[in-house]
């Protein structure tokens, strides 16, 4: 019997190795063998547009145009954000964009490169 961790999504003791990827077979989730140590970390669960879970220090891209209000411009789609951090709330991701400042994003509005 193998000593794999148990799903970070509903905490089944049922999971199984597939290909690299640690699966659930009762919720169906799938993850990497590192990505419940950076849930742990945090305690904060953050996916991009895609499912992707973000962690602090990920590089992401914006996906679509954004309006700022009080800002002149809007931030464009493809807009590259290095070095994001996790916060709890509406807007879950803190960074600064090169150009434009500090912001906060909301997490469904970019992907992870």
């Amino acid at each position: 019997m193998s000593n794999l961790p148990n799903c970070p999504e509903c905490q089944s003791t049922y999971t199984y190795e597939d290909r690299g990827l640690l699966v659930c077979p009762e919720c169906g989730h799938e993850w990497t063998a590192g990505e419940e140590a950076a849930v742990e970390e945090t305690g904060l669960i953050v996916k991009d547009v895609n499912g992707n879970l973000l962690s602090d220090g990920d590089t992401i891209t914006i996906v679509k145009d954004l309006k700022v209000k009080g800002a002149q411009s809007a931030l464009k789609q493809g807009t590259t954000v290095k070095n994001i951090r996790l916060v709890e709330g509406d807007h879950n991701i803190d960074c600064r964009i090169d150009g434009f400042g500090p912001m906060k994003l909301k997490s469904e509005f970019v992907k992870k490169i």
